[in-house]
């Protein structure tokens, strides 16, 4: 049998379809998404959405970094409340339905919305102005209303919130708005101080206390008072991946989630070369404020689709901001750098409001930002590189940012350090590290192991060109301090061994006896690169002579 409320919407016409109402686009591109190979279903979200629809709490503002998922969930929001598509068949496989198919909520919801469906990184050919931008918008709105409600005569170059105001007075329909990427006209060239404010304007007049907004679903990357700083937007409820633990686990892949892409990757793909902990040291390593680790969603898709490892990452104009504070060393936050870059987690306080701020004044607001686009990752009052995909975005930019200072000075120096290491050449090797040490980090004492791995990392940094280095990595009866995986066939592998107030000697004969070599060789032999030698690689600091040694030697 068919649900009433099922039936009376399969029995209208959807012709009044429009651009912006009741647009037939989202329901298009999320059917293309769910048919794809890889497609992880999150459309639970949508029951909890159902909760929001007539409240006064009907403004919800969803923020995510780039690349995590944004589009896709409101192009799904669009499909199952558009009344444009029939979706019954596309959502009576998901979650969704298997909740509940067999409910009132389900049918009542299901493709019998008004959907005001807006895309703000969209604008107009040769778009030079915010006048053009914005009138893209308010004239199509009307234009689709004026052909959705043809009895009123209505005036396409009217104002669109008056003209929704009067439909919901005459017949009591209400609408329900999903806007993606709100916040992208501020990254466009033309737009002015004045322009941003008549934006804020714009929303605030649309949606702000209107009837007829039954729910607006709105994406974003920053927070709303990055840009507003007084009561236009207020009515928003912000919810951050990493501040927010509602909805914190429709964004982004679970390991349960990555896990079954991989079995699909594996079952489909001829000579398959991703392992699966690959993709955990690519693509892993972010967390929700609820504590749960997930992967960069793009990323692990391109990278099974493919069948290839590489930085999928792209950054973007919001980059470009928080790395001129980075450039200038606000408070002093390029010597964290060196430390984030070897692995380590910094402490700090990381807080919405800061990250909203349109000044960064201290390195904790600093970091808040970072967090915010994605470019660190925060758990335990700490902040760290998530990942080996974010790695390479930082050797990348250590190695062209002269203003980095001593940062930019040992990275440009790392090759020369790799060959030195192939060739034994443990004095050159030495003068590199006695020269990083005495003349260009002061911030580095060498009280414990970890000052002198961030060295170490850095004098190392060209070695992640042909390598794949870990730290800390598990191998044999231990942990080895950095293991270098080949990836070229015939090249040669490395195993480091630090050792702050001991001798080279002591670290290489600590390689020998926890037997690292295994991770390169034996039972562990999935690294089929490496067939040339395996070399034992001990690096001391003598804390009274102030000096580096090293040694090197075939294992």
């Amino acid at each position: 049998s068919i649900h009433p409320d099922t039936l009376r919407h399969k029995e209208r016409k959807c012709t009044d379809m429009g651009f912006f109402l009741d647009s037939r686009l989202p329901y298009e591109a999320y059917r293309e998404m769910a048919e794809d190979r890889y497609f992880v279903d999150k459309s639970l979200i949508i029951r909890e959405l159902m909760d929001f629809i007539g409240k006064k709490n009907r403004y919800l503002c969803i923020m995510r970094p780039r690349r995590f998922g944004k589009t896709v969930m409101a192009s799904m929001i669009g499909a199952f409340f558009g009344r444009a598509a029939d979706s019954s068949s596309l959502f009576g496989q998901l979650e969704i339905a298997r909740v509940l198919k067999d409910t009132d909520a389900y049918h009542k919801h299901l493709n019998t919305h008004h959907v005001i469906y807006l895309d703000f990184s969209v604008f107009p050919r040769n778009c030079t102005s915010y006048g053009q931008y914005i009138d893209r918008f308010q004239n199509g709105i009307n234009r689709d209303l004026a052909e959705a409600y043809p009895e009123f005569a209505i005036r396409t170059d009217g104002t669109t919130w008056d003209i929704l105001t009067d439909i919901f007075e005459k017949t009591g329909d209400r609408f329900l708005f999903i806007i993606d990427e709100w916040d992208a006209v501020f990254h466009m060239p033309f737009i002015t101080e004045k322009d941003r404010e008549s934006f804020l304007l714009f929303l605030k007049l649309l949606l702000k206390d209107k009837m007829y907004a039954e729910l607006v679903y709105m994406t974003g990357i920053l927070p709303i008072a990055k840009y507003s700083d007084g009561s236009e937007l207020n009515m928003f409820t912000e919810y951050h991946m990493a501040l927010s633990e509602r909805f914190s686990g429709y964004f982004g892949f679970s390991e349960k989630e990555t896990d079954s892409l991989y079995a699909i990757y594996r079952e489909n793909t001829p000579n398959a070369r991703i392992t699966r902990n690959d993709l955990a040291a690519w693509y892993d390593g972010y967390y929700t404020a609820a504590g749960s680790r997930i992967y960069n969603p793009r990323s692990v898709i391109c990278a099974l689709t493919d069948n290839q490892l590489r930085n999928y990452w792209t950054s973007s104009g919001t980059y470009d901001s928080v790395f001129a504070y980075i450039r200038h060393n606000i408070d002093g936050i390029q010597d964290d750098l060196a430390f984030l870059f070897a692995g380590e987690a910094v402490p700090a306080a990381i807080q919405e409001y800061a990250a909203s701020a349109m000044q960064l004044a201290t390195r904790d607001e600093i970091y808040s930002a970072m967090v915010i686009y994605g470019l660190l990752t925060f758990q335990n009052g700490c902040v760290s590189i998530p990942n080996k995909e974010l790695m390479e975005s930082y050797a990348a930019m250590m190695k062209k940012e002269k203003s980095l200072g001593y940062i930019y000075r040992l990275a440009n120096i790392s090759r020369k350090m790799l060959s030195a290491t192939l060739e034994g050449d443990t004095k050159t090797m030495s003068e590199i590290l006695n020269d990083a040490h005495n003349t260009e980090s002061p911030i580095f004492s060498y009280n414990n192991e970890i000052e002198l791995s961030a060295i170490v990392n850095l004098v190392y940094l060209a070695a992640r060109d042909t390598y794949r280095v870990e730290r800390e990595d598990k191998a044999g009866r231990g942990y080895a301090d950095f293991i270098f995986y080949p990836e070229q066939k015939n090249a040669d592998s490395l195993i480091l061994e630090l050792k702050a107030g001991g001798t080279p000697e002591q670290a290489l004969q600590q390689i020998k006896d926890k037997n690292y070599a295994l991770r390169l060789k034996g039972k562990l032999g999935e690294n089929q690169n490496v067939t040339g030698r395996i070399l034992g690689v001990g690096i001391s600091y003598d804390k009274k002579s102030k000096e580096h040694s090293c040694i090197v030697e075939e294992l």
